[in-house]
């Protein structure tokens, strides 16, 4: 207020012009009293220059809401100038001009005012003449007829005729915003009557119209009130109208974030499906790098025992060797025996000298043993140092060189005392104990021979087994790899689907369903799939303990066999035997690792179920949702359907009422009289 105060005394001084007392007095009342936004100039008289000042300031100043300027004897000028400054004010929304003697240039500049003001809701013009000049009154309806924000018309006492009263029908035809209109004490009359009678048949938005004094018949005024009528219960329908599809809007609104919370719950649940399915792979894969490691492990059983077997060839050469260099000791002992019986009476000394001598070969022969057993050792460590990660491999084999060597002491033991013994039999025990070893030992060689062919087959077997359960699981591989790619293939093809038919609600579900369909049933045929690899594997599985059971009754075969040989063999009987039971123990060990993966193949067909049945009742809980949108969208659609044709009754009776009263109405009795 204040600076509104400022700017109208600023103005006056550059115009050159005294403020007018009574302008600042309102305005300081105004300001200290009120506080309120009320320009309240009632009964002042002001000048042509105190208004164009006003004007200029209500132009550039955006501070009142309200002006009163009635009974202030404005004059044409300066209501041009005072109105030609409201044109751009964007606050002003009551205008009072009530007894001011406006004419022609008056109605002319509320007509301009009309046209470019936007915000004006209240205009009061009583007691004013703007119905004698006809020329400006025509422009001030063209302005009413255009304007877009007046709501409240006073035009009483302004001296309006029927021929501006058929002039501010035209522009009440034109017009859709005004609602309050007052003609009281006019000079209306009947023909201006029924022009306002023939404009309230096309004005829907009039629901207020003062008609009192204008000398018009009463039935033309009950039809002008039965028409006020009309557009009243037309606006209170709108009303409703309006209100039920603000309520409609809000449903409809509150149905599409349901279905927008659907919808990601939705994309939710397909990316959880497409993490448990990258969890199902990885865990496939992660079970597939134990398949292998457990085939590695049985590869390099396979190739301790190839090389134990090898030891054992070496040590059975080892053996041979030194059971023909027993042979040739045992014939030397022979023929120095001869001689000694043929010169036991002449050469008593040299006999003793002949059995020192043999004393000391046999010490040679000793240490060359020893020297033997040395580069065993020494070929043993070679061994162990190339052989440094395979540990429990080279444990078992010191063990074995520990027995041989023993074995070997042993032997030499026993060939020391055999030899004392011999000396002491005759030649005829000495030949049948030679028969019957060299039998012994080519029925050792044929058994080793039976032996190594035997575990050499069955090497081959384990060989191709492993083989077929490498290309078995490169196989699955590439199916997994495969089924993957296709799974996410579908999943990129179903977001894509469902980003460009957002809008569609109805078909894009539908189509939805049917894309998670079929990816249900090929998930389905994906694991019928891996049940069948997983009961090839349960009979390759069984064909394996067939082979182990084979295996078995071919080792208690051998055992039953080694059992029958005679006690000066038991120690290698005794060697074969624990390298068989370590054979057995290996064997043992690889059931147990395939019991291990029968139960690791058990653990994976109960996860395929348990993630089967998961998805299926997914599949439900989401088809079910689905039926019951559609069915709540149906009833929705009922309803609306309901509420449209119950709008088309209405109006169709409404438009019925109008037809009946328009042809029952007095303006039908007037027409053939006029």
């Amino acid at each position: 207020m204040e600076d509104f105060r400022r700017s109208y005394l600023r103005l006056c001084k550059e115009g050159g012009i005294d403020a007018q007392e009574s302008v600042l007095a309102q305005l300081h009342d105004a300001r200290t009293v009120t506080g309120s936004c009320r320009l309240d100039l009632r009964g002042q008289s002001i000048t042509v220059d105190t208004c164009s000042v006003l004007g200029r300031v209500l132009q550039s100043d955006a501070v009142f809401t309200e002006v009163l300027l009635s009974d202030c004897m404005l004059s044409e000028e300066g209501v041009k100038l005072l109105l030609n400054g409201l044109c751009s004010n964007t606050t002003v929304k009551v205008l009072d001009l009530k007894g001011n003697n406006m004419r022609g240039t008056g109605a002319e500049a509320l007509g301009q005012l009309l046209v470019r003001n936007k915000m004006l809701r209240r205009l009061v013009l009583e007691w004013n003449a703007l119905g004698m000049w006809e020329e400006g009154f025509g422009v001030f309806c063209e302005g009413l007829a255009s304007n877009t924000s007046l709501a409240q018309l006073d035009l009483r006492n302004n001296q309006i005729n029927h021929q501006g009263a058929a002039e501010l029908c035209i522009a009440l035809k034109r017009n859709s915003t005004l609602q309050e209109l007052d003609l009281r004490w006019n000079n209306i009359g009947l023909l201006g009557g029924r022009s306002i009678l023939e404009a309230m048949q096309q004005n829907r938005t009039l629901n207020k119209l003062e008609m009192a004094g204008n000398n018009i018949p009463s039935d033309t005024l009950r039809a002008i009130e039965q028409s006020m009528n009309h557009n009243a219960d037309r606006q209170s329908t709108l009303r409703e109208s309006r209100s039920r599809t603000q309520v409609l809007s809000k449903e409809i609104q509150l149905l599409k974030e349901e279905k927008s919370r659907q919808f990601l719950s939705l994309m939710e649940t397909i990316d959880r499906q497409k993490d448990e399915m990258g969890r199902s792979s990885r865990n496939s894969s992660i079970r597939l790098g134990q398949l292998q490691e457990v085939l590695s492990e049985q590869k390099s059983s396979v190739n301790s025992l190839t090389a134990k077997l090898q030891m054992t060839e070496a040590a059975l050469a080892l053996s041979e060797q030194k059971a023909h260099d027993l042979g040739e000791l045992l014939t030397r002992v022979k023929l120095e025996k001869a001689e000694l019986r043929d010169r036991q009476s002449r050469e008593i000394q040299k006999e003793q000298e002949d059995s020192a001598l043999k004393e000391a070969k046999l010490l040679k022969e000793v240490n060359s043993v020893s020297e033997k057993n040395l580069q065993l050792r020494n070929k043993l460590e070679e061994t162990e140092r190339r052989c440094k990660t395979q540990q429990d491999q080279i444990f078992e084999l010191k063990q074995e060189l520990t027995n041989t060597t023993a074995e070997l002491k042993l032997r030499l033991a026993q060939t020391e005392e055999r030899l004392e013994m011999e000396k002491r039999r005759s030649k005829q025990a000495l030949e049948d104990m030679d028969g019957l070893r060299q039998k012994e030992v080519d029925h050792l060689t044929r058994h080793q021979e039976e032996s190594e062919r035997a575990l050499q087959e069955r090497i081959l077997k384990l060989e191709g087994q492993r083989i077929q359960l490498e290309e078995e699981l490169s196989r699955v591989k590439a199916s997994l790899v495969t089924e993957r790619a296709q799974a996410e293939e579908e999943l990129g093809k179903v977001r894509a689907q469902v980003r460009l038919e957002e809008q569609q609600h109805l078909t894009s579900l539908e189509e939805k369903l049917r894309a998670v369909r079929q990816s249900r049933d090929e998930s389905q045929n994906h694991c019928t799939h891996q049940k069948q690899t997983i009961a090839e594997l349960h009979a390759k599985v069984g064909q394996q303990s067939i082979e182990m059971d084979t295996l078995r009754r071919r080792i208690d075969e051998l055992q039953q066999d080694l059992a029958g040989k005679e006690q000066e063999k038991v120690a290698e009987v005794t060697r074969v035997r624990v390298e068989l039971q370590e054979q057995i123990g290996h064997l043992q060990a690889e059931r147990t690792a395939q019991s291990g993966l029968k139960e690791k193949i058990a653990a994976l067909e109960r996860e395929m179920k348990v993630l089967s049945t998961a998805h299926r009742e997914a599949l439900l809980d989401k088809e079910s949702e689905i039926s019951s949108l559609l069915e709540r969208l149906r009833i929705r659609e009922g309803e609306i359907q309901r509420i449209r044709e119950d709008e088309a009754q209405r109006a169709s009776f409404l438009q019925n009422a109008i037809l009946t009263y328009v042809q029952g109405s007095p303006l039908a009795h007037f027409s053939p009289k006029k």
